[in-house]
């Protein structure tokens, strides 16, 4: 069996393993010049090693962890070296209070200086205030501001989703973004007591042992550059630089199979796994699945920009402590986080200890405005906002900028349902399937599995491919036998 993948990120790329490992034949295309999607290792100051996407990876969820080890990064992987964020608003840096679900508390008494009393006064009318129903979905901030007013969602939930989806809380689907939420809402009245639901049931059933996130020495970059050379010498093949123009459904020796055409070639196989963006996805599955390509047209995305900073330490008047901050947007800031990759990955020190290296992020959804300004402008907001907020007044000795349009795609509300839609209009074509960030959550370790999800459909014997129907060129119905 020969299956082909399109989409050389950490979706398609962990597919392509998990097909290898059940002893199919793997063709991987690619139509950049370089694999890895939104995970990309760069270096700064002439030899520091950084991240320019993605820097760490849940290690609660074990896919991306497992990926790791089995393509031999075990080794190197590494937790964050020091714990614990830091939000920047009011005026200050604080601590991030601690006992809260996606920047919902459980217990205001831990909000003082981050809430104004008049935003602590108003969590009060929780207990007071009759049912709020979450119906099928609804969006996290309409649902938290109602129950304990808009200062939480702006100054607590706003910038925690925004470090994940880069997106607006008054539009993220709780159902998809904060499950365990939209859960314990539905059967309690009270917001505060869904909270602390949640977090009793996590109490008495503590979760597994070690670090809840995970770097990888050297940079999460180098994930997909271990995946792809494992897979290569299982005997993968994998092209760049090769787009997909056409997607085509022709007979096989099983039944039916999947062409893909390039601008260099025509590609045959079995099955297909589909690992691209919401808009190639759509474009390519429009003559097979046009309720699928609708789905898949209405996705949005948020650009983002990463800007590293790497300063002298010996020029630095002062090195901020910690991990790092995250930013609320209502506070009028441009950066929306900054991360002091120096302290927080121990191996980013290690490199050049008279280095301090630091990254800053700025854009999310409905912000194309502040990623219009030229890479010079956005390190100058980067560096206005770090001494604002830390004091750090020194000049960087090397900067790197980093752009991701349409970098993270967005759950709205009925996400879940738009995306049952696509799979149940693609599940009904044999031999092909879909995986990405799109589909079951936008962080590593739900890409990964995505693409190990698309891989088993494939494989399954119900979906090995059976005759299809399609149009020769004067548009007559052909069965392919």
């Amino acid at each position: 069996m020969h299956v082909l993948v399109i989409g050389g990120g950490i979706s398609g790329l962990a597919a392509a393993h998990q097909l290898l490992a059940s002893g199919v034949r793997v063709t991987l295309l690619e139509a950049t010049d370089r694999l890895g999607g939104k995970l990309r290792a760069g270096s700064i100051a002439g030899t520091a090693a950084v991240d320019l996407g993605a820097e760490s990876m849940l290690a609660r969820r074990p896919e991306a962890v497992e990926l790791a080890r089995a393509v031999g990064l075990g080794e190197q992987l590494q937790p964050p070296s020091v714990a614990g964020g830091a939000i920047w608003t009011r005026g200050a840096v604080r601590p991030m209070p601690k006992g809260h679900l996606m920047g919902v508390p459980g217990d205001p008494a831990a909000l003082g200086g981050v809430l104004s009393p008049e935003g602590l006064a108003r969590i009060a009318e929780d207990g007071r205030l009759p049912r709020t129903e979450v119906g099928e979905d609804v969006a996290v901030g309409d649902y938290v501001a109602r129950r304990l007013g808009r200062e939480v969602v702006d100054r607590l939930v706003e910038p925690l989703l925004g470090g994940v989806y880069a997106g607006d809380a008054y539009r993220i689907s709780m159902r998809a973004a904060v499950p365990q939420l939209y859960e314990a809402a539905r059967g309690e009245r009270s917001l505060l007591a869904a909270v602390r639901a949640v977090q009793e049931r996590a109490a008495t059933s503590p979760a597994p042992p070690g670090p809840v996130f995970m770097g990888i020495e050297g940079g999460i970059g180098r994930l997909p550059g271990a995946v792809a050379e494992a897979c290569t010498a299982k005997g993968a093949d994998i092209r760049l630089n090769t787009p997909v123009t056409r997607l085509g459904r022709v007979p096989s020796e099983a039944g039916s199979g999947w062409i893909a055409e390039t601008p260099h070639e025509t590609v045959r196989a079995d099955a297909v796994v589909l690992a691209t963006p919401a808009p190639t996805a759509a474009r390519l599955l429009a003559p097979h699945a046009p309720a699928a390509a609708a789905e898949l047209d209405t996705v949005e995305y948020a650009s983002m920009a990463l800007v590293t900073l790497a300063f002298r330490r010996s020029e630095a008047d002062r090195v901020p402590d910690g991990s790092g901050f995250l930013v609320p947007p209502v506070d009028g800031h441009a950066i929306k986080a900054a991360t002091f990759s120096a302290h927080k990955w121990s191996w980013v020190a290690a490199q050049d200890p008279s280095l301090f290296v630091l990254r800053t992020s700025l854009g999310r959804y409905g912000e194309e405005s502040t990623l219009q300004r030229d890479d010079a402008e956005l390190v100058e907001l980067s560096l206005r906002d770090l001494r604002a907020a830390t004091g750090l007044r020194a000049r960087p000795v090397d900067t790197l900028v980093s752009r991701w349009d349409g970098g993270l795609p967005q759950y709205p509300v009925g996400h879940l349902e738009r995306v049952a839609a696509i799979r149940a209009a693609v599940d009904a074509l044999p031999g092909l399937a879909v995986a990405g960030a799109v589909y079951e959550g936008v962080g590593i370790p739900a890409c990964v599995a995505s693409g190990r999800r698309a891989a088993r459909h494939v494989l399954q014997p119900a979906h090995v491919p059976e005759p299809a129907e399609s149009a020769n060129e004067n548009g007559e119905k052909t069965r392919h036998e």
